[in-house]
């Protein structure tokens, strides 16, 4: 063992000063784990903390669920008269031959082979908003493969109906959402020109039956994401649009996420739902009564000016009944504009000031006519009958059908115009008018015939040919009746003797088998060859999205 030496020394130190020194250590460690720790809690105080929400819905969330829904099936045509033809191989055959056999139908092939038969793809959208069993219309067509000749007098055999997209060559459906079935409208009906698909191309007029109800709400924007914040948005919708179940009140929003609301659809608005979104968007997030005062104030003003009062308008129609004084005055203003958009958010409020000017901008403006009469549309005040009344003595026929339009769904309109159902699906009325006669043909949602006025008698020199057979002739016995006829193949000959009217013309193709569309083809027959002197519109209803010029008036375009 070697001695130590001067040159290496052992340091020692004093056990007081180690102790302390642990203990400094000691110390300083807390001190930092204690630091840690509240700037974690300040983190997780932060994130807890709501963010302040902005003024308007709008500015803080996007609706969703308002994009149509495209959706789409194979079919088969039926009952047609030797013009279908046998499908060539295709996927759309191999598909609706799958249909056919899980409906446990046999000899699906022979089926498509036989000629009164054609494959037809079908195709609809589900507008937002829609519920289960709303009526939509169908479009549907022949491919050149199914070798059709015409789809006139066919019907659409139960047609199940879904999204899908063609992937790796294979058809990709989703799960069902409308059923179809129905009569035929081939567009040659009411379309002119050489086009021989125009007979293979058609609707199915109110054919579809939704499945599935839609739902809608509003996705809340990221840096407004929180649940408070879903919850005052929820609540400030629910001040001002609520329901009744019984006794009981019940919003029509509920936060279910902290980035989502979703929203039911107000019954007054069901047929507006664009309105709806643009109201909901204009609600104020959190307010008081004072402040509202003052808001009504700067909203009166900014009704006033053309720049903002469309806007000033909505979020009027948004605050409800304390803005109806503010939208009265407004109404009264010497700017037919202006006095537009106040009359058209009272009668969102069910208010009976709004009927007078808004009648009168349909008489006026034709580019306020579509959402004039949308407004009035589903106004509960018993005056929007007799206001619309007057219109029905208006020249333009685009004003007295889309009156028309309005009326008819109207249980107090009944003893204004006359109804009765010829043949199976088409359903004619009779208007009183003291315009000039005039004829209106649907051909969308429902098959119809309107008349306005007295029309004459049909003038028929020699005869008018309609389809399949359809034959009509002036009754050499008598110059107030037809004779209507249908000769074809394989098929007993038909004959009915009816009155030289646009009515009983219609009866009269009802008589001896034809449908709508035959009764459309020949009425545009009878126009073309001069034995209707009336005028004959193909669905004259007011056109959304027109332009309205402040110095020269409005676009004027009837569409008929």
């Amino acid at each position: 063992m070697q001695p130590r030496t001067p040159s290496s020394p052992t340091r020692r130190f004093p056990i007081g000063f180690l102790i302390a020194g642990i203990l400094a250590a000691s110390l300083a460690g807390c001190s930092l784990l204690k630091g840690k720790k509240d700037g974690e809690e300040k983190s997780l105080a932060s994130l807890m903390e709501p963010p302040t929400p902005p003024e308007l819905i709008g500015q803080a969330a996007a609706p969703r669920g308002l994009a149509p829904i495209r959706i789409s099936g194979v079919g088969l045509v039926n009952s047609l008269a030797g013009t279908g033809g046998p499908a060539d191989p295709s996927p759309y055959r191999d598909q609706l031959v799958d249909e056919m056999r899980r409906n446990d139908i046999k000899d699906a092939f022979a089926i498509l082979e036989q000629d009164d038969n054609a494959l037809v793809r079908v195709m609809g959208t589900i507008p937002a908003g829609a519920k289960r069993g709303d009526p939509i219309d169908l479009v549907i067509e022949s491919p050149l493969d199914a070798n059709a000749e015409t789809l006139h007098g066919g019907w659409l055999l139960e047609t199940r109906l879904r999204q899908q997209k063609i992937l790796g060559g294979r058809v990709r459906q989703g799960g069902l959402m409308a059923m179809g079935m129905g009569a035929v409208l081939p567009r040659s009906a009411f379309e002119s020109g050489d086009d021989p698909r125009l007979a293979t191309q058609g609707f199915v007029l109110g054919g579809g039956t939704v499945q599935e109800s839609r739902q809608m709400g509003f996705v809340i924007r990221p840096e407004y994401q929180h649940v408070k914040v879903a919850a005052q948005i929820a609540a400030a919708i629910n001040r001002r649009f609520f329901f009744f179940d019984g006794t009981t009140r019940r919003g029509v929003a509920k936060a279910v996420e902290d980035d989502y609301v979703e929203v039911e659809v107000h019954p007054r608005y069901e047929d507006s739902l664009g309105r709806y979104v643009s109201v909901l968007r204009s609600i104020v997030i959190d307010t008081s009564v004072s402040e509202q005062q003052t808001r009504l104030r700067t909203l009166a003003s900014e009704l006033a000016d053309p720049a903002t009062a469309a806007e000033a308008a909505l979020q009027l129609e948004a605050i409800g009944e304390s803005a109806i004084p503010t939208l009265i005055a407004g109404a009264k203003n010497a700017n037919p504009e202006l006095v537009f958009y106040a009359a058209e958010s009272l009668a969102y409020l069910d208010r009976h000031e709004s009927i007078e000017p808004l009648v009168r901008v349909i008489q006026t403006d034709p580019a306020f006519r579509y959402p004039a009469f949308k407004a009035l549309e589903g106004a509960e005040h018993p005056g929007v009958v007799d206001s619309l009344k007057q219109l029905f003595d208006q020249e333009s026929i685009e004003t007295r059908y889309g009156a028309f339009n309005v009326m008819r769904q109207r249980r107090e309109s009944g003893g204004m115009m006359s109804s009765k159902k010829i043949g199976k699906t088409c359903m004619f009325y009779r208007v009183a008018s003291a315009a000039a006669p005039a004829i209106a043909i649907s051909t969308r949602e429902t098959p119809e015939v309107v008349v306005f006025g007295d029309c004459g008698s049909l003038r028929i020199d020699g005869a008018i040919l309609g389809p399949l057979g359809l034959i009509v002739k002036p009754n050499p016995a008598n110059p107030q009746q037809l004779r209507v006829s249908r000769f074809q193949v394989g098929e007993p000959d038909r004959r009915q003797i009816a009155d030289a009217t646009v009515a009983g013309l219609l009866e009269g193709i009802a008589a001896v088998g034809g449908d709508y569309a035959d009764m459309v083809s020949v009425l545009r027959t009878a126009k073309s060859d001069g034995a209707i002197a009336e005028q004959l519109a193909i669905d004259p209803l007011p056109k959304p999205l027109r332009t309205y010029y402040r110095n020269e008036g409005s676009e004027e375009s009837e569409g008929e």
